[in-house]
């Protein structure tokens, strides 16, 4: 049975309504891989709305939407949220620093981040080295053998490319196929257009002042923001990391509620999943990919008598410097 199959016989149990939700701040990949979703499941009878927390930030997510007819909609909008509504995750598992449990029940999961263990989802469907979720849904169209429209493949191949960065980070053998099977139906213009509206002007000034901050030691950058959000933070982290000379990357935002990191990591010998969770260990959550993470420390549980800048280089260079040494021999 194909894996679309099993998810639509499951959902079609649902006792009310279908809801997809993506990470709390959805980026094109999660927007795309949502939206792909929503779109096959209606082909075999199953409606249902994509949900979301916190806010869209990012210049390009916004503009997905306008560009495809995209429709998502804040939980906190639905009064018919309930806890007979299931919700299928997309791009994101329980657990994850970027998720908020919502009052339904979270009967399925399809993600490409680091398994976080059985959660007790009814369908499960994690796949670690794959480098975008789009490309797992673009599987799901092939394997229906359902040829999507050019909304949604030109959608989809957007999410592949923005989260491989054009097919050049964390790139598997199913992002490439999946590119080149909705090639031929997607509208490469349209993706043109979206990537030239990828920065706000108000993102400008923000990376201005973000990048006075960094401090580079040895090959390691540090990236302290003031309350950035995590679009900035991310990217900011993608800039930092082409810097020459700089392999290994550390951004993080002091927020009211704690600390957001974001990681980075172009040498095989440092992984930022396993970077941003040594970081974190014993205080907060984290993980993410070989070269690219996220994680999350509550202010309650930052380390007491020790400062968030010391708190985090410490940890970061004292990592960095052990997966050196062992990689060397």
């Amino acid at each position: 049975m194909a894996r679309i199959d099993e998810l639509v016989e499951l959902l079609k149990q649902a006792p009310d309504e279908v809801f997809i939700q993506p990470h709390n701040v959805p980026d094109p990949d999660a927007i795309a891989a949502s939206f792909g979703l929503q779109q096959l499941l209606a082909k075999f009878g199953v409606p249902g709305e994509i949900v979301y927390e916190d806010e869209i930030e990012k210049a390009n997510s916004l503009a997905m939407l306008e560009a495809f007819g995209i429709t998502m909609r804040h939980a906190a909008d639905i009064d018919t949220l309930g806890a007979e509504d299931w919700t299928v995750l997309v791009d994101v598992q329980k657990s994850n620093a970027n998720y908020t449990d919502l009052v339904t029940d979270e009967v399925a999961c399809i993600d490409h981040h680091q398994y976080n263990g059985p959660q007790g989802y009814r369908f499960e469907d994690v796949r670690p080295e794959v480098g975008s979720c789009s490309a797992i849904i673009a599987e799901y169209f092939k394997e229906a053998s359902v040829t999507p429209n050019s909304k949604v493949a030109t959608a989809l191949v957007y999410g592949i490319f923005m989260d491989t960065r054009d097919l050049t980070r964390g790139t598997s053998p199913l992002d490439i196929d999946m590119f080149y099977w909705l090639y031929r139906s997607a509208d490469m213009s349209l993706i043109s257009q979206l990537k030239s509206n990828e920065l706000s002007f108000g993102d400008l000034k923000d990376y201005a002042r973000a990048f006075e901050s960094v401090e580079i030691y040895g090959e390691v950058g540090f990236l302290p923001l003031e309350n950035g959000n995590d679009s900035l933070l991310g990217a900011a982290s993608d800039i930092v990391i082409s810097v020459a000379g700089v392999n290994v990357v550390v951004s993080y935002a002091i927020r009211e509620t704690g600390v957001k990191y974001s990681t980075r990591s172009n040498i095989p010998a440092v992984n930022a999943g396993d970077l941003v969770r040594y970081i974190v260990d014993g205080h907060g959550i984290g993980g993410g990919h070989d070269s690219m993470a996220g994680g999350f420390v509550k202010r309650d549980r930052l380390p007491v008598g020790k400062g968030v800048d010391t708190f985090s280089r410490v940890r970061a260079v004292a990592f960095v410097e052990q997966a050196l040494s062992a990689a060397q021999g």
